[in-house]
């Protein structure tokens, strides 16, 4: 078995090393228990109060491993980090790097990390990685299934499937790494992945990004650091990522939907372009095209869902064979809470898209739903992000004429509603609670007809997270 010096390395330096964890969240969790194995002297911290239910169970299952840590919780719960004496500093992704506390500490000699950015560097297989504002968790997924049908040994990651560096020292240079990365992982990266994969980028986050700048250049870290044998993948269909090419280390690939469409006015036959052909999803390296899957056969709707494979084909083609793609693209159904299908009850179809974290998301679950000919009722409502509503009311009334809300931004989806209606006729009712929600769209809900919950906004006014919503529909759709 092949050495990790690097995570070798790593185990050395963490034994006896004053460590602070901030966010003692899903990824931060199997941290502790990693680098307490590797004798580290963890104190972990979170604005959660002692007596929470939830960090009291996960004080409890630390204890009944025989993990025993330091605790710094509650309101000022960062008021000692300054002066800790830490070697390290571990952030959970969404805590900004620019706290005044944290500042400090790092200005005393605490070195700022995160497990993802720890995991990156020590990592020795190739790594694939995906960002953008919306399609990362399917285009992810789509990565690792199709390398897994080529026979690569696949780690999957990030934002999705489990924390991985607990997983460092079991990674052999021959296995493929597939990460989802948020803006917030991003932040502060300085290593770039060996394929980096922009999906697309629009106004998102904007509740915790300074502006909309520093969420694109964060973006960009996903590749501004590769060697030249890195592999870049850009939406040719978006302004913002098509506007990227010209600051690539590595090879260029972009995927747009009409074979013409180049990426920039000097476009070279030494950039790989996937585009859609008479139906046809094709892929075009060193000028040689290749017929990759008919978009008929890819189970999963919707033409966003068409640019996912795209990209995926962009960034697995040089390691797989072409049938490998058609073959996830004839058998790969979705990933859970986007436009999932949970029940039929008396000709009504239920649908939990609790992903849809933004306006924009929605949107696109409304396109393909239309492209469906689908029609029915619509859960919406959750924390807004600063997002950009336009477009949003067009969208769901071609498909929802019949809303409830549920959630704080439920007055600016009605507001944009209005605005957009242009005369279509349409119910509108608000409540607080799930499950009269879900009561309520039964009883508007004809035979024939959906019910969906595409909330476009976070969770964060109610929940931890979007799959604790969309567990909490799912729960309450399968006891109806």
């Amino acid at each position: 078995m092949h050495t990790n010096r690097k995570a070798v390395d790593f185990r050395k330096y963490m034994s006896g090393r004053k460590i602070a964890v901030l966010g003692i969240g899903i990824s931060n969790r199997p941290l502790i228990r990693y680098i307490h194995s590797l004798g580290a002297v963890i104190t972990a911290f979170d604005a959660l109060p002692d007596n929470d239910p939830v960090l009291e169970k996960t004080k409890k299952s630390f204890e009944d491993d025989g993990i025993f840590i330091s605790w710094s919780c509650g309101q000022n719960y960062l008021d000692s980090l300054p002066d800790g004496g830490f070697d390290v500093i571990f952030r959970t992704p969404k805590m900004r790097p620019d706290q005044p506390e944290i500042m400090k500490a790092v200005e005393k000699g605490s070195i700022l990390t995160s497990e993802m950015e720890v995991f990156m560097e020590l990592c020795p297989a190739r790594i694939f990685a995906v960002t953008g504002s919306d399609g990362k968790t399917t285009t992810t997924t789509l990565i690792s299934l199709i390398l897994k049908e080529a026979g690569y040994n696949v780690y999957v990651g990030g934002n999705i499937g489990t924390p991985l560096l607990d997983q460092i020292e079991k990674i052999q240079d021959s296995d493929m790494v597939v990460l989802e990365l948020s803006s917030f992982q991003l932040l502060t990266m300085a290593k770039s992945s060996d394929v980096a994969v922009i999906t697309n980028i629009t106004p998102n986050h904007l509740d915790v990004h300074l502006h909309y700048q520093e969420y694109i250049e964060s973006k960009k870290n996903i590749f501004v650091n590769q060697a030249f044998s890195g592999r870049l993948i850009l939406n040719g269909e978006n302004e913002i990522t098509r506007s990227m090419y010209s600051e690539r280390r590595g090879k260029l690939a972009y995927f747009t939907w009409d074979k013409d469409k180049n990426i920039s006015a000097e476009a070279s036959t030494l950039y790989d372009h996937a585009y859609v052909k008479d139906g046809v999803l094709c892929y075009s390296s060193e000028g040689i095209e290749q017929e990759i899957s008919a978009e008929k056969d890819i189970i999963i709707p919707g033409n966003h869902n068409v640019e996912n494979y795209l990209a995926a084909i962009c960034a697995t083609m040089p390691f797989v064979k072409s049938s490998d793609i058609s073959r996830v693209a004839g058998s790969f159904g979705g990933v859970e809470h986007r436009i999932e299908l949970l029940r039929k009850l008396d000709g009504v179809r239920f649908f939990n898209s609790s992903i849809d974290t933004s306006p924009n998301r929605t949107i696109n679950t409304m396109n393909a739903l239309k492209s469906r000919g689908e029609h029915g009722v619509l859960i919406a409502g959750g924390a807004d992000k600063k997002c950009d509503y336009a477009g949003l009311g067009t969208a769901i009334l071609a498909v929802c004429d019949r809303i409830i809300l549920c959630g704080s931004n439920a007055s600016m989806i009605r507001e944009i509603i209005e605005k957009e209606a242009a005369g279509s006729a349409f119910t509108i009712v608000e409540t607080t609670e799930y499950s009269e929600a879900l009561i309520l769209a039964k009883e508007m809900a004809r035979s024939g007809e959906i019910v969906i919950l595409s909330p476009a906004g976070t969770s964060y006014d109610r929940f931890r997270h979007f799959e604790e919503r969309g567990n909490l529909f799912k729960e309450l759709v399968a006891a109806l």
